[in-house]
């Protein structure tokens, strides 16, 4: 079994790899200690069933530089096939940024082929491949060396039957003439802003009940905070707080240490040094701002609470697409796709590019009064009004 470990060896390897139309990519690394991943080990595959054709590149190794593999990475003579690429991409993005091209992502292509939604790669091996994996290795830490026998064989196979389904799905999606839409998908992988994480922005992705500007307006400075911190300090962000500690915070607005010290949730290297300053910062700081952005989304949060009944139609529509075109239903549209298209919003990605064509357009005219829904059979179909 090949493995790299130094630049010479991954530098032939690559000019070797450059002559083929594909190469597929997998990577193992670890980031429950770190805000950014960490690599620690590549493997990379090209056609053939050659045993030399599939190898694991080293990246822990000191004597290996990774250049040659991310020249490859921006030769556009070969695809650079991955599934599930995004936390793969975000890797190399932040290592080099740099965003691998042509790419095909195998997940996306399934879920436009048929697979179901987020569909992983054991269920398509099996599928395809006909092969069962040994996933035994899934969980080991791939930072320890050297590397077992079974490690190397599972991670061999993520890229080995790879090869397979990339072929298989490539005829298939030619064949269904839905190539165009796979396209319009990986346009989202290859944005760099896809791997961008900007600190005043964190506080989207925290889920509270609360609608209140001043509240979410707290939530806003504490959460930009700690991702400021992990950022820089490269740890995982609910080693900072948790997010049920930032929402107690919020709520109890501490205005000194003492106060700070009376939250039941907060850890306790938070209760003091530079994370307790930056709270008690981030709280005081909060008093004094308007919050545009926040407000902006509350009042759209708020216009969302629109026809509830109408939202429930597009669900039924969607199911309807969804069975009739064999794509999953989320490719398509997300739930808060729909609830904005009922209360009167279009400017959601489902009314974009090959969704209009296959959902968007009725789905406007159902929300314009213009067609109905009926049950033919088993079949939900749509009606002129």
């Amino acid at each position: 079994m090949n493995i790299i470990k130094t630049t010479s060896e991954l530098s032939k390897f690559c000019t070797y790899a450059s002559k083929f139309d594909y190469l597929t990519v997998d990577t193992e690394f670890l980031r429950e200690r770190t805000y950014y991943p960490k690599l620690c080990l590549i493997q990379l595959a090209i056609p053939s069933d050659q045993e030399a054709n599939a190898v694991l590149v080293d990246p822990l190794d000191n004597q290996l530089d990774l250049s040659p593999l991310y020249e490859l990475f921006l030769n556009t003579n070969v695809v650079k096939v991955f599934h599930a690429a995004r936390q793969d991409l975000e890797i190399f993005f932040h290592d080099k940024n740099i965003i691998p091209k042509p790419l095909f992502d195998t997940q996306l292509a399934a879920m436009v082929c048929g697979f179901g939604e987020q569909v992983g790669y054991e269920t398509l091996v099996r599928s395809i491949c006909k092969v069962n994996l040994d996933k035994s290795s899934r969980f080991t830490d791939w930072s320890l060396r050297p590397l077992t026998n079974s490690q190397k064989d599972y991670a061999l196979a993520d890229v080995t039957h790879l090869r397979q389904i990339y072929e298989y799905l490539k005829s298939e999606l030619k064949q269904n003439k839905r190539e165009g839409w796979v396209q319009e998908e990986l346009n989202i992988l290859k944005n760099p802003e896809t791997y961008i994480t900007r600190p005043n922005e964190a506080w989207k992705r925290i889920k509270t009940r609360s609608n209140s500007s001043k509240f979410l307006g707290i939530v806003s400075k504490l959460a930009e905070f700690r991702e400021k911190y992990a950022q820089q300090n490269d740890i995982p962000r609910n080693r900072v707080f948790k997010d049920d500690a930032l929402m107690e915070i919020a709520s109890l607005k501490p205005k000194s240490f003492d106060e700070l010290s009376r939250s039941r949730l907060l850890l306790r290297d938070a209760r003091k040094g530079r994370i307790a300053s930056g709270i008690l910062d981030s709280v005081k700081a909060a008093q004094v701002s308007n919050f545009e952005e926040v407000n902006k989304e509350v009042k759209l949060a708020k216009n969302l609470n629109g026809n509830s009944a109408l939202s429930e139609m597009l669900r039924v529509l969607l199911k309807a697409k969804s069975e009739e075109l064999g794509v999953a239903a989320k490719l398509i549209a997300i739930s808060a796709d729909l609830d904005s298209l009922a209360s009167g919003e279009r400017t959601v990605p489902a009314l974009l590019g090959w969704r209009h064509k296959v959902f968007g357009k009725d789905a406007l005219d159902l929300c314009d009064g213009k067609v109905g829904l009926f049950l033919d059979g088993k079949n939900i179909k749509t009606f002129k009004i």
